[in-house]
């Protein structure tokens, strides 16, 4: 009788003991939270386009998934590379790269730490280390080239460029592409700044522009985008907004913008890698089919039944792969 107790007790010392290593492991794994580190674009937060698009898909990750983030600007790093290596350094298990204009120094880091996980967006990297997110700019575009292509009493479009790099040359053939699918006699006059960053150098384009008889502005150019908006506002001619939403910039002029969901493309990411502890698809491409790219209400003007017609069907076979922008 004294052994059956005695095996009975230790069974009972044996299975408490047993419960109490799960719950330690348990509650081991629920302390390690996922660390993302950001480095932000050039213009940096208050850009109202693409940096803040990017922390704001961080924002929500932070609120719905429970993850912590941090992230550098380059205005206290001085440069992209630094920024990065600190963010590696502060322990983070995936450190994202906001932008094109990085890519260089994210390679550099990158191989530097092979085991640390790392997203590019707006670029591509051949390192097994670094997944990436792009977009296709262009389908986004075209469909605003068609807006403004349907409206302007002109026939004379402006396009600004914040630099004049391969990237923001896809956001011009698109607008370019769907202007002349409804309109072969429109002509769009393109300028690029030199710069994401420079509201004024954009109002100084937007103002010249105008003065060729453009009355209808499209920029793909970060915060010197906001400078073209606000310039077409004061000389009561209309606008596009990128990236984001920008009708609130300038709610006389802006009539839609091209979105370029990259605060959508950030959360997935982090949600993919949070779940999997990796993100799956090396090179994700975003275009209006993987509802990555598209555009926003249209504001300030009214599209005829039938023009509204033409927009539907050009989105559709964007969608469907029967119109190609780019060769």
């Amino acid at each position: 009788m004294k052994k059956v107790l005695m095996l009975s007790i230790i069974l009972v010392l044996l299975v408490s003991a047993a419960g109490c290593s799960n719950q330690d492991k348990t509650a081991s794994a629920s302390k390690h939270r996922i660390k993302i580190g950001i480095m932000l674009s050039d213009a940096g937060l208050g850009d109202q386009s693409f940096s803040d698009a990017g922390f704001e898909g961080l924002e929500k990750a932070r609120d719905n998934l429970g993850v912590k983030f941090d992230y550098r600007e380059i205005g206290e790093t001085k440069t992209y590379e630094k920024g990065l290596e600190q963010l590696v350094k502060g322990g983070n298990d995936l450190v994202i790269g906001l932008g094109f204009s990085m890519q260089e120094a994210m390679d550099k880091v990158a191989k530097k730490y092979p085991h640390t996980d790392f997203l590019i967006v707006d670029s591509e990297s051949k390192l097994p280390n670094v997944s990436s997110v792009t977009f296709k700019e262009e389908e986004g575009s075209y469909l605003i080239g068609a807006i403004a292509g349907m409206k302007t009493k002109t026939n004379t479009l402006g396009f600004v460029g914040g630099m004049d790099v391969p990237l923001i040359r896809k956001f011009e053939k698109g607008f370019i592409e769907g202007a002349r699918s409804v309109n072969p006699k429109a002509k769009v006059i393109s300028r690029f700044a030199g710069s994401f960053g420079d509201d004024q150098a954009g109002a100084k384009i937007a103002e010249d522009l105008i003065k060729k008889k453009a009355d209808y502005l499209y920029q793909a150019a970060g915060f010197t985008g906001v400078g073209v908006i606000l310039e077409a506002q004061k000389a009561g001619v209309y606008s596009f907004g990128v990236d984001s939403d920008q009708y609130f910039v300038a709610e006389k002029s802006v009539v839609s913008s091209m979105l370029k969901r990259v605060d959508v493309a950030v959360y997935n990411a982090v949600k993919e890698y949070a779940e999997h502890g990796k993100i799956k698809q090396k090179n994700s491409k975003l275009g209006i089919k993987e509802n990555g790219v598209g555009i926003a209400p249209i504001t300030v003007i009214k599209l005829s039944p039938a023009e509204e017609e033409t927009l539907d069907r050009l989105r559709s076979n964007i969608s469907a792969g029967s119109i190609s922008i780019l060769p």
